[in-house]
């Protein structure tokens, strides 16, 4: 077919819309270097990218359908499938499923096309969050409610309950736990006399940060990246949030950069995860009681995780916050008392040269992009 062939040709080019008339072409990699995120679900990477990539592609080289119009196909689609589960028999399961499999397919496009043309827009992110809610809402009544006529039990009510209540929380722990996070690198600006003027004049830095836009250096323990910054910028006050957690689990970050290779992100049971064995692998063998319990335990416990994984971070940045006011502190005395001058950073102040880490640890030296 045709279609396939420009959907699967890397060689080809995509006419691509951009924000405004103008019209550029781009090849199939250059649409996935667009529009791919730097890591996902597994589910997504494996079972939705290699489709909606070139669909993606192929929408925005011969139509002009937006990114919204597409969030409201996903919704009408997953609103199919919920009135297929409502039905409760083998056949309307298996097609639910495969429908509900097309929705979220849907779902992933809106956003790659928005990446990918620049028609992206808040209402257009609203709009995407809001519909999601409202089709796992819809589709866990509608699937329980089906098998609750087929086999009348109160357990059913109580799954819908369940899978509403997970799906529910787990964005608001995100979202409280981002908000946290951002608090915390405030509050450390602040104290450290802003975000590019350490309390000793030193730059700011987040490990966070220098990992993830140093990819190369993921493999690298911390104590490495940050020798790296100070022999190439000489003036970087790094901090690590993440020390902790790291400490304690040595071994997750081997886990984490295989994983990354593949672009797969840790959480290995997120939202996404839950979402498809809820609504797709439980139709499909037909065990939707026994699925849903298993997959909200493996929701519970990597919610658990993170939930564990922040509180370390928590305590990294009490100790921070100590030792940065208690250098504050020591900082004011030495200008009150005449011994440092406000004005002057502690490497124009005559401050000790580095040392060469790579000559010590035959460590390769490479180009960091640091964020200032």
């Amino acid at each position: 077919m045709a279609l396939a062939g420009d959907m699967n040709d890397d060689s080809s080019e995509a006419r691509v819309a951009g924000r405004g008339s103008h019209r550029r072409t781009m090849t199939l990699g250059e649409v996935k270097d667009r529009t791919l995120k730097k890591r996902d679900a597994w589910w997504t990477v494996v079972l939705v990218d290699p489709v909606a990539t070139p669909l993606v592609r192929w929408v925005a080289r011969h139509t002009r359908i937006t990114p919204n119009q597409i969030t409201w196909a996903a919704l009408f689609l997953g609103l199919g499938s919920a009135w297929l589960y409502a039905l409760g028999d083998r056949t309307s399961l298996l097609l639910g499923a495969g429908l509900y499999h097309l929705s979220f397919i849907l779902d992933c496009m809106d956003g790659k096309l928005a990446r990918l043309t620049g028609n992206g827009s808040i209402f257009g992110a609203w709009l995407d969050y809001v519909f999601d809610r409202i089709r796992v809402v819809v589709c866990a009544l509608c699937l329980m409610v089906g098998q609750f006529r087929a086999n009348p039990t109160e357990m059913y009510f109580w799954l819908a309950i369940l899978v509403i209540f997970l799906d529910m929380i787990r964005y608001v722990n995100a979202l409280q736990i981002y908000k946290m996070r951002q608090g915390m690198r405030k509050k450390l600006e602040t104290v450290s006399g802003g975000s590019t003027a350490g309390v000793s004049g030193k730059s700011l830095l987040f490990m966070e940060d220098l990992l993830r836009d140093n990819p190369e250096l993921d493999t690298a323990q911390p104590e490495i990246v940050q020798a790296q910054v100070l022999l190439e910028t000489q003036d970087a006050e790094i901090v690590d949030l993440h020390q902790g957690f790291r400490k304690n689990f040595p071994w997750y970050m081997r886990a984490r950069n295989f994983l990354k290779r593949h672009r797969i992100r840790t959480h290995l049971i997120s939202g996404i995860e839950f979402q498809m064995g809820v609504f797709i692998v439980a139709p499909l063998v037909g065990r939707i009681g026994q699925v849903t319990v298993a997959v909200s335990v493996g929701l519970a416990l990597f919610e658990l995780a993170i939930l564990y994984k922040f509180w370390l971070s928590t305590k990294d940045f009490e100790r921070t916050m100590a030792d940065m006011a208690q250098r504050k502190r020591r900082r004011d005395l030495e200008i009150a008392a005449g011994l440092r001058n406000p004005d002057r950073t502690e490497r124009e102040q005559g401050r000790k040269p580095v040392r060469s880490f790579q000559a010590e640890q035959d460590v390769p030296t490479v180009s960091l992009r640091t964020i200032r």
